[in-house]
């Protein structure tokens, strides 16, 4: 260990036994691409708040989700398991204990051996609460967010039902709260109609404002829906007029620019409750851009690929991070980590004990401004279950994609093309053989998601 680690561990250590854990927030939105913040390069789409959080805190350029879509990148972050071990590996599976939505998809929830990052917390003093879209566990199911650790919910429990976002009912902990005026397709002008979002964002603040001069820290999730189609938003602006965009790339921007508005209210609050420099936010999209927007927003940036891809379109977020007076601010970092790291780091940090069986590593020391370069050279797995089995592996510089077992792996090398434009497998062959050494060894088999490697597994 590094001089400067040790001390940085030692302080730390000092901080925890005298109780000063500090307060966590983890913002999460929907379908948010690579390129859609101004810091990220965006030019069109108005973010001034979260490009003031990174200003007053640290912007990753190489962080990743746990997936390419919904469901599993949620399970990772949860249970900081990769997809190729983690419990929900797709948006849809059939298993033991699956359950039937109310469109008769097949949802596979967390099961109660499933150790979430809000019961780690919670064992250490934590309270602990999420609003948004969870996406891992039905209505009565095991899965559900407060039979996972978390002490308040309130949200939609069903990703497909989060597509609308004038659902006609929300869940407030194990009970139904009907929202009179909203249709679940359409909105009733002629009744109050409620914004499934700002509803989020007011228990976000709510949530803050009752726990903040309280005896333990908080952990709030806040797994927003913006920006996810379905396109709605109860006014466009700030982009009525011209721009020559259609009206779904107005929506689209409104509801970023939207979700950057409640961002910035969120950290304001901390400011008034003088509790900024207690609490530790986190900003990031559960995966790529659903929709590219080329010559438009161009949402995933330089980066091949969008949502549903495991080039780095689908699955590189933004990241942000900001803890006054800890995180510095202002500085860009490339360190290679991703969403299965949350858990040890935030047990790390509250002084618990992360499982022993998870995938993440503890990146405290990178928030904190340390290096690590031992993030470079541990590889990062990535598995997609939708028409396919696909496989990804980002180790250092390369990046390996192969679409389904038996086709020929690809071969990428970021550092001097991140857009995945062309493909040396041939030219490393030494590469390409760990790297598929490594799509057999770093899975284990799913009863939900069967492959052909799973004897190879065995």
């Amino acid at each position: 260990m590094w001089p400067a680690m040790v001390v940085l561990c030692g302080l730390l250590a000092a901080q925890l036994a005298v109780g000063a854990k500090p307060n966590v927030i983890f913002v999460m939105v929907d379908d948010l691409g690579y390129g859609d913040l101004g810091v990220y390069g965006q030019r069109h789409i108005r973010t001034p708040e979260l490009d003031r959080m990174a200003a007053q805190g640290m912007r990753f350029t190489d962080a990743y989700a746990g997936s390419t879509i919904c469901a599993p990148a949620r399970s990772v972050l949860m249970t900081g398991r990769h997809t190729g071990n983690t419990r929900v590996r797709s948006n849809a599976g059939e298993s033991e204990h699956s359950v039937r939505d109310p469109f008769g998809v097949p949802r596979v929830p967390l099961e109660p051996g499933d150790v979430t990052v809000a019961e780690v917390l919670r064992s250490a003093g934590y309270v602990t609460g999420v609003t948004g879209k969870w996406g891992l566990g039905e209505e009565g199911t095991t899965g559900i967010p407060t039979r996972q650790g978390f002490d308040e919910w309130y949200g939609l429990l069903n990703q497909r039902m989060a597509h609308s976002h004038y659902p006609e009912f929300l869940w407030r902990n194990e009970e139904r709260e009907k929202l009179p005026g909203n249709t679940g397709t359409r909105r009733d002008f002629e009744n109050e109609a409620h914004y499934a979002h700002d509803l989020f964002a007011d228990f976000t603040l709510d949530f803050i404002r009752r726990h903040a001069e309280g005896d333990a820290p908080f952990f709030l999730y806040v797994p927003f829906t913006l920006p996810h189609d379905r396109f709605q938003i109860p006014e466009l602006e700030p982009y009525v007029k011209g721009r020559g965009w259609n009206r779904r790339a107005k929506v689209y921007a409104s509801m970023v620019t939207r979700l950057d508005r409640d961002v910035g209210r969120m950290l304001e609050l901390l400011g008034e409750l003088g509790i900024d420099d207690e609490t530790l936010v986190f900003f990031c999209s559960d995966n790529g851009a659903a929709n590219r927007y080329e010559g438009v927003f161009d949402s995933s940036g330089e980066l091949r690929g969008r949502k549903r891809d495991l080039y780095e379109g689908g699955h590189r977020t933004p990241m942000l991070v900001r803890w006054p007076g800890r995180v510095p601010a202002g500085v860009v970092s490339d360190a290679i980590w991703y969403f299965a790291d949350v858990l040890p780091t935030l047990a790390e940090l509250a002084g618990a004990e992360a499982p022993a069986d998870i995938d993440g590593v503890n990146v405290l020391p990178t928030l904190l401004g340390e290096d690590q370069p031992e993030l470079a050279e541990r590889p990062l797995y990535w598995e997609f279950h939708e028409g396919q089995f696909g496989q990804a592996i980002r180790q250092g510089k390369w990046k390996a994609v192969r679409q389904n077992p038996g086709e020929a792996t690809e071969l990428y090398d970021l550092s001097a093309d991140p857009g995945e434009s062309n493909n040396i497998a041939a030219g490393h062959p030494d590469v390409v053989a760990r790297m598929e050494e490594l799509f057999i060894s770093m899975r284990t088999p799913s009863e939900a998601w069967p492959t052909e490697l799973d004897d190879a597994e065995n």
